[in-house]
């Protein structure tokens, strides 16, 4: 049972945490800012329009926003937060849940294909170029988890008898991983400097211009999705920085929301402090998270022999 309650209080309170965001990016411009519910206004104002679709689109968009939706809350269930079993978990289920995240993906980029647009259509392939780098990196991580736990799956990761932790020995070397993997979570999650999701010039614009044309609760579910992805990539940097142990449920769960709200905070800071690349500069930014987690790999050769 409280597998189940864990998840429904996640799904609950990821739209929470991206106004963490927007706190941080307006205390740094001297602002006030948004309140901190104001993506869950957001959500309740998508959900009460109607969905409008253009004459040229097929079936294939309406079903993007569904897909990516169900992806990113198929993921959530097979995560370990907070030292809490998940609700799935099988051997190999790490490269299951990055393949569902990639179906979302494939259907988003579809759906946006099918509007005819030209724009969308270049977003789309931006998406899939720099996903695709991206890749690299994260698969990169799942062969060194594997060579430092010796299994493929997140509870193993976080759960098993040799958790995978800042306080390993081979913990200095995940200071790297932790690295890479922020910076692929900015590249996935279209944040600065990948991507600006404040944007509204089409021709800067990645993710948010494949979602030009969609609409009302179509709308509601992407974002839902995107929240749900931030909050899957901050759980699992958290969970690299510190080893939850079962039974410590309080505990855990005041350490988790601390972890979690410095991550979002990071995340201001960095759209605070930092400009978007231009275009070509982007993928050498997301190929140095690769460089940073394919040399903690080699490192690991001469200590996992």
């Amino acid at each position: 049972m409280e597998k189940y309650i864990l998840l429904c209080l996640v799904l609950l309170a990821a739209p929470l945490f991206p106004g963490i965001i927007l706190k941080t990016k307006a205390f740094f411009a001297g602002k006030k800012g948004p309140p901190l519910l104001i993506k869950y206004y957001t959500l309740a104002k998508l959900l009460r329009k109607c969905s409008v679709y253009s004459t040229s689109t097929t079936f294939v968009f309406r079903l993007g926003p569904t897909v990516g939706f169900g992806s990113a809350l198929l993921v959530l269930s097979f995560f370990p937060f907070g030292g809490v079993e998940p609700l799935f978990s099988f051997h190999g289920d790490v490269i299951a849940l990055f393949y569902i995240l990639g179906t979302g993906r494939f259907f988003t980029v579809v759906a946006a294909l099918d509007t005819a647009s030209p724009f969308e259509g270049m977003g789309a392939a931006r998406e899939v170029f720099f996903s695709t780098i991206a890749e690299l990196t994260i698969f990169t991580v799942l062969i060194l988890f594997c060579r430092i736990n010796g299994s493929l799956s997140f509870s193993e990761y976080f759960l098993g008898d040799n958790p995978v932790s800042l306080v390993d020995p081979s913990g200095a070397l995940l200071v790297l991983v932790i690295v890479s993997m922020f910076m692929v979570m900015l590249t996935e999650c279209s944040r600065v400097p990948v991507d600006d999701p404040a944007t509204h010039l089409e021709l800067t614009m990645i993710h948010e211009v494949m979602i030009l044309d969609h609409s009302g609760p179509d709308l509601a579910l992407i974002e839902l999705a995107s929240f749900y992805k931030l909050f899957f990539y901050s759980a699992f940097i958290v969970h690299l920085i510190y080893p939850f142990s079962a039974g410590a449920g309080l505990l855990n769960g005041i350490i988790f929301t601390t972890l979690m709200v410095l991550i979002y905070g990071a995340i201001g800071v960095v759209e605070s402090i930092t400009a978007r690349f231009r275009m070509n500069l982007v993928p050498q930014f997301v190929l140095t998270s690769f460089a940073l987690v394919f040399f903690a790999a080699i490192l690991t050769m001469g200590v996992f022999q």
